[in-house]
């Protein structure tokens, strides 16, 4: 093997091709956050429709803050930035109501996207790698309490088991979750890779607010 053989080889491996889906959009007025849980209503046809093909072929559909626009009616614009939702329950208690349960996956950012004749949003998107798990930093420790009052009141129809936290990025999900800030701040957060950075930001907010010390 000569050696430009051999570093576009070692290039190669080092830096992987992100992975690559299709998949349908729901832009919401809400943020999803990795393993974080989310009871949405749908009734809107395209959406409905949607929701059946994904249950059938049990595949996820991508969630996304609106950038511009609305949730019902118009297709709206999404952040580019968004969170894959798996279906975990589906109920109709009336004709024409479907309500869902959804656990947030994997952070993608929209490659391109397209809106079908019915209104639907699909998407090809570009899948960020998956996270690994970064031990909770000491400085950052005094969030814990308020985070474990929190999701103790809020019990686990709310914040999903398995608890991680000594994990930094489970717990700056979390914390965002319950942050009193509008959404699109909740969206800047969600794009940031480092789980740290993540942490700092939330971690002076609270501090500021007399939440923590």
């Amino acid at each position: 093997m000569s050696w430009l053989s051999f570093l576009r080889k070692t290039d190669a491996e080092a830096s992987p091709e992100p992975e690559r889906l299709d998949v349908p959009l729901f832009p919401l007025g809400t943020v999803l956050m990795p393993d974080g849980l989310l009871s949405l209503k749908v009734f809107e046809q395209r959406y409905l429709d949607m929701a059946a093909a994904c249950m059938r072929s049990n595949s996820p559909f991508g969630v996304c803050l609106i950038e511009s626009g609305k949730e019902v009616g118009e297709v709206a614009i999404p952040h580019r930035v968004g969170t894959l939702a798996h279906i975990e329950s589906g109920d109709m208690p009336q004709l024409g109501i479907l309500m869902l349960k959804l656990r947030g996956g994997r952070r993608f950012r929209i490659v391109s996207h397209s809106a079908q004749a019915s209104g639907l949003l699909t998407a090809q998107v570009e899948l960020f790698a998956q996270a690994e798990s970064t031990p909770l930093p000491a400085e950052h420790q005094g969030v814990l309490p308020l985070l474990r009052r929190v999701i103790a009141e809020l019990g686990p129809e709310k914040v999903a088991l398995p608890h991680h936290f000594g994990d930094a990025s489970w717990v700056g999900y979390r914390l965002i979750e319950i942050l009193p800030v509008q959404p699109l701040a909740k969206q800047k957060l969600l794009e940031l890779d480092d789980p740290i950075s993540r942490l700092e930001i939330i971690h002076t907010y609270l501090a500021q607010h007399h939440l923590v010390q």
